[in-house]
């Protein structure tokens, strides 16, 4: 039966095709709350359906009659060789979204020669990830009120041997997801009756949810002790500890703490840009936290040229957000990026299979890249350079 289940699981995914059809996959799998959890935006999810509409915007231009038999799709990225030019990023609770939780995300990272990010909300142990092999392994970390607790993940993560940091500063106050106060998958849950009918509708997920009850904010869990002296929840702690006052000198701080390679998550500004180069960041994520905080911010994409510009080569540029298609990865190396991170796509392959579902992801992502860098007429990732890429707005005559 066991055998079974895997083989039938494997066709459903050999019928996706691209991470759209992941995402119907998700939705079917997943009870409403979890997967609108997992793929709503804030307000009017503006900035959310931009994020990937954007990349319409830009034109890719190809090069031909160029010995194309070798594509190489490796790049160097915050110090480590990765074998695509696209990371994990940092999601929380991918407990939710299937049983197999985070060391699924990073099995497969591992199998694809690229780097996984864990978040501090994750619902697996730093440890543990490291645990699993030689990576390469980012932590993604706030600066909270509890700057000891800060310290403590910065000792962790030195000690567990990972390779790089990666701190969010853009959710100091969570944004107004609306999809979420309509199902109740709030912190904590209030689920609705049609919420709760839900997941009568999805028996497979109730089922390993029953065969694997535990669910805790792995990282975070240790203050078990501290918080049974009141009546706070670990998620109720960490919301505690979020922090308004935090600025540029606490980043500087972490940044001396750390003392390796060190990227700074959600700026979108030339002004932020030159500021992290100021206090000492190796790398900036541009990202708009998946369009889930301010709605009307803009794509990650349209941010790349004008940063760019801003620091040259001061900083390498992660692009965050929207990316669907190998295309749009290289729109954004096109427009000056280093490396692109996906969060939605592997929690949608996640979500559809597990470990599987990630590499099938991960899969249709590179095969994507591969193809599309050869029709591009590009080599390596050191060839995609913004003389083949514009702006539908600015249509000079072709070359």
């Amino acid at each position: 039966m066991d055998n079974y289940r895997i083989v039938s699981a494997a066709r459903r995914l050999d019928s996706c095709h691209n991470i759209s059809d992941l995402r119907r996959l998700a939705r079917r799998r997943l009870p409403a709350p979890m997967f609108h959890y997992l793929d709503g935006g804030a307000d009017e999810e503006w900035s959310l359906q931009r994020n990937t509409s954007a990349f319409d915007d830009y034109q890719l231009l190809p090069n031909q009659l160029l010995d194309l038999s070798r594509i190489e799709l490796g790049t160097r990225v915050l110090g480590q060789q990765l074998q695509l030019p696209f990371f994990l990023s940092p999601t929380g609770m991918s407990r939710l979204f299937h049983h197999e939780a985070e060391p699924a995300v990073a099995r497969a990272a591992q199998r694809f020669g690229t780097l996984y990010t864990l978040s501090t909300v994750g619902t697996t142990r730093l440890e543990d990830i490291a645990a699993l092999g030689p990576g390469p392994w980012m932590f993604q970390i706030y600066i909270l009120r509890d700057r000891e607790l800060t310290r403590e993940f910065v000792l962790r993560c030195k000690a567990a041997g990972y390779q790089a940091m990666c701190l969010t500063v853009d959710a100091q106050i969570a944004g107004n997801r609306e999809r979420d106060r309509v199902t109740g998958m709030l912190m904590p849950p209030r689920f609705t009756l049609q919420s709760l009918a839900s997941f009568a509708a999805h028996p497979r997920w109730a089922f390993h949810l029953l065969r694997h009850p535990h669910f805790a904010l792995a990282n975070v869990a240790h203050r078990n002790d501290t918080l049974a002296r009141s009546s706070m929840s670990l998620i109720d702690f960490i919301n505690s500890q979020f922090d308004r006052t935090v600025t540029w000198d606490d980043v500087a701080w972490l940044v001396e703490q750390w003392g390796g390679p060190f990227v700074i998550k959600g700026l979108q500004s030339p002004a932020d840009a030159r500021r992290a180069v100021e206090v000492g960041a190796s790398a900036i994520m541009i990202s708009n936290h998946g369009g889930r905080q301010l709605d009307g911010a803009p794509a990650p994409v349209d941010c790349i040229a004008p940063i760019r510009d801003a620091i040259g080569d001061a900083l390498e540029l992660i692009v965050d957000g929207g990316i669907r298609r190998g295309t749009h990865v290289l729109k954004a190396l096109a427009l000056g990026a280093n490396a692109c991170s996906i969060g939605r796509p592997y929690l949608y392959g996640l979500a559809a299979g597990g470990q599987r579902g990630v590499e099938h992801a991960l899969g249709l992502l590179r095969a994507e890249l591969e193809r599309d860098m050869a029709l591009l007429g590009c080599r390596s990732v050191t060839e995609i350079s913004r003389t083949r890429v514009r702006e539908l707005r600015y249509l000079p005559a072709c070359p």
